[in-house]
């Protein structure tokens, strides 16, 4: 919702501006297909020089994030933490080997079931599955320090990855002002031939050349440089649930009681979305 009100007061004032001006929006809405044909499509064209196929779509998906916002809500940090603390409980009460049968067939396991929403997002199955899995193998007998630096690299690299989404709207947003100059450019060179034409017509030969520059800038800071920031902010937050998952795990590992165990689960998680005490606590006693 926020992404179109502000896109609404983007416009509004621009354009706006410039109509109380006394502007026309006749010459850009005629020169704005074509301008923006260049200059848009130049800078899609060079993104898929500079980056991978998967790269891409992760940037073009991420600008409907901005759209949608971060994926997980309150709801989905609670069960996480159910999820996570019942898997942990298995541990505790029947030892390593009984997770055998849910780190390593999640999509049979019931504590997993339980979860359908959670169960469809794999980097979150990976990373509970394959932590609990070194448990499994080393019957329990792991170093929580170690376990620790592993998940907290696995997060770092996953982080990194999606922050590559962040720097190809970034690319394209620095991108735009130099090919809307571009296309300003080819513009000229067009008026140039004309150049015998009266000023009528070279007048508005320059005012289209000129929406290119207009355009170039208006959406690289009006539109992508923005979106490139918001997409930062929510890949910082849905990061927040694979943080969640490390202090469970190793908080159990470091033989921790289970309320400071929560504690350390909620204090990573931002306060619109965190869970309190009593509902995590009451969820894990069945309540």
């Amino acid at each position: 919702m926020f992404f179109f009100v502000g896109l609404a007061v983007v416009f509004g004032c621009v354009f706006g501006g410039y109509i109380m001006a006394g502007g026309k929006m006749a010459p850009i809405i005629k020169a704005a297909p074509i301008e923006g044909f260049i200059i848009v499509g130049s800078a899609i064209g060079a993104q898929l020089i500079g980056n991978s196929v998967g790269i891409f779509k992760g940037a073009i998906s991420g600008m409907g994030k901005c759209i949608s916002g971060a994926k997980w809500k309150k709801q989905d940090y609670l069960d996480l933490i159910l999820m996570v603390g019942k898997l942990l409980a298995v541990m505790k009460k029947e030892g390593a080997v009984a997770l055998e049968a849910h780190v390593e067939n999640p999509d049979s396991s019931a504590i997993f079931g339980e979860y359908p929403r959670l169960l469809k997002d794999h980097s979150i199955v990976h990373m509970i599955c394959d932590t609990l899995r070194l448990v499994v193998i080393a019957q329990g007998n792991l170093d929580a320090n170690a376990v620790e630096d592993v998940m907290t690299n696995a997060i770092k690299t996953h982080h990194h990855d999606e922050l590559k989404y962040q720097g190809t709207l970034s690319s394209i947003a620095g991108a735009l002002p130099a090919l809307g100059i571009v296309a300003c450019v080819l513009g000229v060179v067009k008026t140039m031939g004309a150049i015998d034409q009266p000023p009528p017509v070279l007048g508005a030969l320059i005012g289209s050349a000129l929406v290119g520059t207009f355009l170039g800038v208006f959406v690289a800071y009006g539109v992508f440089d923005p979106m490139a920031s918001r997409l930062g902010q929510i890949i910082d937050e849905e990061g927040q649930v694979y943080n969640v998952i490390k202090h469970m795990i190793v908080g159990t590992l470091q033989g921790h009681p289970i309320p400071l165990v929560i504690e350390a689960a909620r204090a990573v998680i931002s306060h619109h979305n965190q869970p309190s005490f009593a509902e995590v606590f009451d969820g894990l006693r069945g309540k």
